[in-house]
């Protein structure tokens, strides 16, 4: 079973009993999605392009900490985002509820909608907040079928270490397949081996600073 930890930056994460590894970096969990998907992913593509609506893919949704973020920004902006996240795995709504996020986040009257994000309906697109709808897959991705519509990927499967099958050229292309041209992709990931394949399935690849705690993240770019 899952269990409850406590990141650097006060945000908590879970122990995967499933894999033996975290969910989140150790050294903030609210840092890392700051800095990986939010500010690397969200808001740059944001930077070049001033789309009407937003769609993101998530592999991995996990504690929902990504969506509900994403959620948050969507609010403030009053862009509306869809957002489809892959889950084989979820994760016990009482162990959901524990979570501090909208605490950390100083978003307490938000916390209705991060209850909702965990006990929403899977396989199906629900409106949770004014701009943000989700969408859970409970289907391995290698079984998904995805449109090339969405402008950004969060990939934010367990490391290759201990989910190696989710980062096979297979599942990469997949992914490359599932953006629009101009699409970003960006994770904590940032080993060789990864950044290899990436460029081996059409990705032109960056190397950036990673968050607290890690020395670099990557983020790949779809070539228009």
């Amino acid at each position: 079973m899952d269990q409850l930890i406590l990141t650097s930056d006060g945000s908590h994460s879970l122990l995967s009993g499933r894999y033996g590894v975290s969910y989140h970096s150790r050294y903030g969990a609210v840092q890392e999605t700051e800095h990986v998907f939010l500010q690397a992913a969200l808001r740059y593509y944001l930077k070049q392009y001033t789309p009407a609506t937003l769609s993101v893919l998530e592999m991995g949704f996990g504690t929902g900490l990504n969506a509900f973020m994403t959620l948050l920004e969507a609010e403030a902006r009053q862009l509306p985002v869809h957002f489809t996240t892959i889950e084989a795995y979820p994760i016990q709504e009482a162990l959901a509820d524990q979570l501090n996020f909208p605490e950390v986040l100083q978003a307490p009257a938000a916390d209705p909608w991060f209850r909702r994000l965990h006990r929403c309906s899977w396989e199906t697109a629900e409106p949770i907040s004014p701009f943000f709808t989700l969408e859970k897959k409970r289907t391995p991705v290698q079984d998904v079928q995805l449109e090339g519509r969405y402008q950004l990927v969060y990939f934010d499967a367990f490391a290759p270490d201990a989910q190696p099958e989710l980062w096979e050229a297979g599942i990469l292309q997949k992914m490359f397949d599932a953006l629009q041209p101009g699409g970003v992709l960006t994770t904590y990931c940032a080993k060789g081996a990864v950044k290899r394949t990436l460029r081996s399935v059409g990705f032109t690849v960056e190397s950036l600073a990673g968050p607290p705690g890690k020395r670099e993240m990557t983020r790949a770019l779809k070539p228009i």
